[in-house]
């Protein structure tokens, strides 16, 4: 399995990880709420209870141990809301609901005869909202019943609103902890680019300088001039890796080209170092000159790239063809190939570093190619289309 595989594997058993937990979370807090809510119907009945004994009996509440011990429960409740109603339907009493005289003052929930306009339309909302909310508890008085009707008190309405907000937190902090990872790793990637690019660089920069002056030797002596030639070939080609390798991490000075020009230039490089079974095409259509800003070095290092890459899913045996088509603000640069094909899960994760379906390869080539169309030329590139064992077709796109 390669690096980007695992990475992912590990990104989607933590994400699975936290999803289990959001539930398991929920699901408690739900058990939480059911036994909360049954907890005050319990308390609605013994409120009702209290209730129905008071109204049958005249006592008064000094006399009667009774009477104190159910006029306790019935002020104690203070967080459920509560109203009554009698037979007909109108409001005998409440309590728990906020309701104001004509002054705006607040009053007793039982003392409804000096109501607002605006709390008698409160009061009208809230019963009507307690008969959706529960099944009325029947009370039954000496002359006719009244029946009570209850909402969730306010404690037992957040707790409810609690696993959604719970939710959203896992997920918040999901979406933070992914774009901060994805921020720290890219940052990362970029330092390890720089860094393995310049040592690089510098690395080729003393054999390169060495070559260079034995084959001055080589010339003072009668030699083969035609192998020199081709070995001189060689050591310009090193000096062209080097210098490519030493604009990784530098702002590339992109300078109009004719696009057309450079291509013809890597795919001649290419067609000498590659066997005879493949076989290069150019459409160009009647263009002649294509002027883009290009750095011409990294850009001959993207075509060679996508093109090697071609060759390996090709097995050294096939087509390859660029074409190149004008759309105006932009131009679009077509590499197909007629090898093995990407499946279409793969079309983003082949640019991510250590993607490779190679036994020794690194999975650098498309990402480096991504980052040098994209973040060097402010362009774009992506597998246009790909079929399995018939081909692919990676396009790039350039502003003119």
């Amino acid at each position: 399995m390669h690096i980007y595989s695992r990475k992912q594997r590990w990104k989607i058993v933590l994400f699975i990880f936290a999803l289990i937990i959001g539930i398991a979370s929920t699901w408690y807090t739900n058990v939480l709420v059911q036994g909360l809510a049954q907890e005050e119907r319990n308390k609605i009945e013994i409120w009702a209870q209290a209730t129905h004994y008071l109204g049958n009996n005249d006592d008064g509440v000094e006399s009667n141990p009774n009477i104190q011990f159910f006029f306790h429960i019935i002020q104690n409740n203070e967080t459920i809301p509560v109203i009554t109603v009698d037979e007909n339907g109108e409001v005998k009493g409440a309590r728990n609901v906020r309701l104001y005289d004509k002054d705006n003052k607040l009053i007793d929930g039982y003392s409804l005869s000096a109501l607002s306009r605006k709390s008698q339309r409160y009061l009208d909302r809230q019963l009507q909202v307690m008969k959706d909310q529960h099944e009325p508890i029947v009370i039954q008085m000496p002359d006719a019943k009244q029946y009570l009707y209850y909402k969730d008190s306010v404690i037992l309405t957040r707790i409810q609103f609690f696993p959604l907000l719970q939710l959203s937190v896992i997920f918040l902090f999901i979406l933070v902890a992914y774009f901060a990872f994805n921020s720290s790793k890219s940052a990362e990637q970029n330092q390890v680019w720089v860094g393995m690019s310049k040592e690089t660089a510098h690395q080729l920069g003393t054999p390169i300088s060495s070559l260079m002056a034995w084959i001055e030797l080589m010339k003072m002596k009668e030699n083969d001039q035609r192998l020199l030639s081709e070995v001189e070939k060689d050591v310009h080609r090193l000096e062209t890796i080097a210098d490519r390798f030493s604009k990784i991490g530098s702002a590339p000075v992109l300078v109009p080209e004719n696009l057309l020009v450079v291509l013809r230039q890597a795919v001649n490089y290419l067609e000498n170092r590659s066997s005879n079974k493949i076989k290069f095409k150019l459409l160009f259509g009647e263009h002649d000159e294509l002027f883009v800003p290009l750095n011409v070095s990294l850009f001959e290092w993207v075509v060679e790239n996508l093109c090697r890459n071609a060759i390996d899913a090709m097995d050294g045996v096939g087509d390859i063809s660029i074409s190149v088509k004008d759309q105006g603000q932009v131009v679009y640069i077509d590499i197909a190939d007629s090898g093995k094909g990407v499946p279409k899960t793969n079309y983003k994760v082949i640019f991510q570093p250590g993607y490779t379906t190679k036994q020794r390869g690194w999975g650098l080539g498309l990402s480096l190619v991504k980052r040098i169309v994209e973040n060097y030329h402010s362009g774009k590139i992506f597998v246009k289309n790909s079929e399995l064992n018939k081909g692919s077709t990676f396009r790039i796109v350039l502003k003119k």
